[in-house]
């Protein structure tokens, strides 16, 4: 029924990795830009521990979701078209955007729980 192009493979595997590397990056840096505010607030106000803690956030997310994304290669289906390009590529991408909110929800619940931990007695009248 469909017939076999040896290079559509190499298409979606292209496509799939441009975009999540485009959005992977895209969305690490506004993470990174505005999640400082986030993290100061948690942290009591600490800019150095929070600039430091930022930083080793943004690289262990570009680490883990662009090897995440690379490791998914190794399952692709064989693709034997222009619409199974479009719907492999649809598939995987929303599979790494799906896993990056996942993360994205665990590290600020992870942030939330650390921050309440420290030890900050002269703010102990503004915490509940």
């Amino acid at each position: 029924m469909f017939q076999k192009r040896p290079g559509m493979n190499l298409i979606a595997n292209a496509l799939y990795l441009f975009l999540t590397y485009l959005v992977t990056v895209n969305v690490g840096f506004r993470f990174y830009r505005n999640g400082r505010v986030y993290l100061l607030f948690l942290l009591h106000g600490d800019a150095a521990l929070t600039d430091s803690i930022n930083r080793i956030l943004l690289t262990g997310y570009y680490l883990l979701n662009l090897g995440y994304a690379a490791v998914r290669l190794r399952s692709w289906p064989t693709v034997t078209g222009w619409l199974s390009v479009l719907e492999t590529v649809a598939s995987r991408t929303g599979g790494i955007l799906l896993t990056l909110a996942t993360i994205h929800f665990i590290n600020m619940g992870v942030l939330y729980l650390y921050s309440r931990r420290l030890p900050f007695p002269h703010l102990k009248n503004h915490q509940s």
